[in-house]
């Protein structure tokens, strides 16, 4: 009988959901996307891009307005080979290639890191500034005196956002569907109208950019106009930053993922280069200039509709803005959907505390969740909600990982070269991709510097160094905790001097319920374990003469891939917790093996133990926790203290729980 539910697992469900079940084969079919929803939840990063790239690109600018021409050509050009160099990426990492991946494994682990780092700052400013956009886009529609509430409202978005993505995947994106029709119905109707209604202006359009060279020439010559326009390329840059999304976000596309993921970069980078070019001639047609308080798409609107009726006009702008706005907010979903994959990616190689990995029983990554979210409220509130400054602080972190993946691609095809057929067409497009990014790269840290880009650069930076501490800790445990993993090769446990009949055969001793049981947690057969029973046979004697012990497969993104993943951790599981128990067979002690898998070690093993106490009334728990020369915060942030969690829900039932120490130095 399933206990009721406390007024906290109320709540919760309410507001998160029901737990999942891993074991439903299902589950991964239910949590996927096919390419259109793929498009909306990751590719709408590229194309909500459209809501400030053109815009920021254009208002540098200034007086030379007709300049952008040459910007948005160059942007759409850019779109493209980014998108074909990335379906390459897609077919050879048909399981997930994001940067920190591409570059871990065809470049060095170590640049890997730089990649996923990068790529966390980027996501965390992808959700501040996408929310400051819509936020920005929405307030277009209101009097001007109403601005000092863009920010409070810019917050409450994020914290929407993050109850929704806590509540799972398919569940943020789907309510936000029919609004990324609207928008893309009203932003490709107001260009086509606008081009086709001035087809005889696109000559004086023509004419009016080779005056404008002229005259850019004449001012500042020809390299201060080539300086102008690589300036304002620059400052678009934000526009090409989705397409790292997809790849990245593979495991959650439907299969086959990696067609369901070149779907929907096709969709992506046809969007979003016809918005870029579409914008543009916008802008251009009808003299948009910055006005107060509103967004140049939002000018743009005004001007096109203005020969409209009154109600057509006012209707067609709250739609366009209403859905423009919305589209930011699903845009800000790819850093709560890749965000999180890529920090719990880089905790399973001990780049970061190993608890980033675990998943909720919602089966979404929940530390991660709030991690991104918290910190993009933080930068929320300290830039005021400022899209201009960040805009700045945007981008360059992208192309680090754009640049490292295409040096990874290109390495890979020249290594390559004899056993690929069509090498060299792969080698050209990786290769001008990164020509391209790199390139771009460079132009946006000496453009943005100043302004504001050795921020972004600076907590890059700490966070690579905070990751290589991290790495050396993990590391120097992994060397003490060899030495304990050395018992499990051993073919006599003589060192013990307690268990030594291991070539026996197993035998099924006589079965006592009443009979002293300890119940050892483990987690795995390994050093730990082995340490943790030699210490129960070493302070106890002979007082037990049953022997249960208890395995929990944690279900975490490393393992959360298929049906057939979950499968294999729970057969490892049950093989793990079986030597355990023919170990003990063979020096003559009753014993069983259980093992359970789930996301959470507690839950699972709190669920066990009723049916443990009731079959063995004289059960008593024992737990091996690791013991550091010195012992610090630090430590316990990247140790997991479950024992200790577990020992106090226990005491709470009246069941004895022991922790024994192992010391690793």
């Amino acid at each position: 009988m399933q206990p009721e539910p406390t007024v906290g697992q109320k709540l919760k469900n309410l507001l998160i959901g029901k737990s999942r079940s891993p074991r439903d084969t299902r589950i991964f079919h239910k949590l996927s996307l096919i390419a259109f929803f793929a498009w909306v939840g990751l590719g709408a990063d590229g194309l909500s891009s459209s809501c400030y790239g053109p815009q920021e690109a254009f208002l540098v600018l200034g007086h030379h307005p007709y300049l952008a021409i040459f910007v948005a050509a160059a942007s759409a050009f850019t779109i493209f080979v980014i998108s074909a160099s990335y379906s390459q990426i897609v077919q050879l990492f048909p399981t997930g290639g994001g940067g920190y991946l591409v570059a871990s494994k065809l470049l060095s682990p170590g640049l890997g890191m730089l990649s996923g780092c990068a790529l966390l700052i980027d996501y965390v400013l992808t959700i501040t500034v996408s929310i400051a956009s819509g936020a920005d886009a929405l307030y277009s529609l209101l009097p001007l005196k109403w601005q000092s509430y863009r920010l409070g409202f810019a917050v409450c978005i994020v914290l929407l956002l993050i109850l929704l993505n806590m509540r799972g995947v398919k569940e943020s994106i789907l309510p936000l569907v029919p609004i990324f029709l609207a928008f893309l119905v009203t932003h490709v109707f107001i260009i086509l109208y606008a081009v086709f209604t001035h087809l005889p202006a696109l000559k004086g359009i023509a004419a009016s950019t080779g005056t404008d060279v002229h005259s850019s020439i004449s001012e500042v010559g020809f390299w201060g106009m080539i300086f102008l326009i690589v300036r304002s390329y620059s400052m678009g840059a934000g526009t090409y930053t989705g397409i790292e999304a997809v790849s990245n976000g593979i495991p959650v596309l439907r299969e086959p993922r990696a067609e369901t993921a070149r779907h929907t970069m096709r969709y992506m980078a046809g969007s979003l280069a016809f918005m870029v070019l579409g914008l543009a001639l916008g802008y251009l047609i009808y003299g948009v200039t910055s006005e107060p308080g509103k967004t140049l798409n939002a000018i743009f609107f005004e001007r096109a509709t203005q020969g409209w009726k009154m109600n057509y006009s006012v209707i067609f702008i709250f739609v366009a803005l209403v859905s423009e706005a919305t589209l930011l907010f699903v845009a800000a979903q790819t850093g709560f959907l890749d965000g999180p994959r890529v920090l719990a990616n880089m905790s399973l190689d001990r780049w970061f505390p190993t608890r980033f990995s675990a998943l909720s029983d919602r089966l979404v990554i929940q530390k991660g969740i709030l991690i991104m979210g918290g910190l993009s409220l933080v930068i929320m509130i300290l830039s005021k909600g400022s899209v201009r400054f960040l805009v700045v602080l945007y981008s360059i972190n992208v192309f680090i990982t754009f640049a490292l993946s295409q040096l990874g691609m290109v390495r890979h095809w020249w290594n390559d070269r004899f056993a690929v057929r069509g090498w060299r067409r792969k080698l050209f497009i990786n290769g001008v991709g990164l020509v391209l990014t790199a390139s771009i790269l460079a132009m946006m840290v000496i453009f943005k510097f100043f302004e504001g880009g050795w921020i972004t650069l600076l907590i890059t930076g700490t966070l690579v160094v905070l990751a290589i501490l991290i790495k050396r800790h993990y590391n120097s445990v992994r060397m003490l905790l060899g030495r304990l993993d050395n018992l499990v090769t051993k073919p006599e446990f003589s060192d013990a001097g307690l268990l030594s009949n291991t070539a026996a055969p197993v035998v099924e001793p006589k079965f006592d319920p009443s009979a002293r049981t300890a119940v050892l947690l483990v987690s795995g057969f390994n050093g730990m374990g082995l340490h943790t029973l030699f210490n129960v046979m070493r302070l106890f004697g002979g007082v037990f003469k049953n022997f249960i012990f208890v395995q929990v497969g944690v279900i975490d993104v490393g393992n959360f891939k298929g049906a057939q993943e979950v499968g294999n951790l729970e057969s490892q599981a049950k093989d793990e917790v079986n030597r355990y128990v023919n170990l003990m067979k063979r020096n003559g002690f009753y014993s069983e093996g259980i093992s359970e898998i789930g996301v959470d070690v507690i839950d699972e093993v709190m669920k066990i133990t009723p049916k443990i106490i009731e079959r063995f009334p004289a059960a008593m728990f024992f737990g091996g926790q690791l013991v550091f020369e010195k012992d610090s915060f630090v430590h316990r942030l990247l140790h997991n203290h479950i024992v200790f969690a577990l020992q106090r829900k226990l005491y709470h039932q009246g069941v004895p729980f022991v922790i024994l120490p192992i010391r690793v130095y």
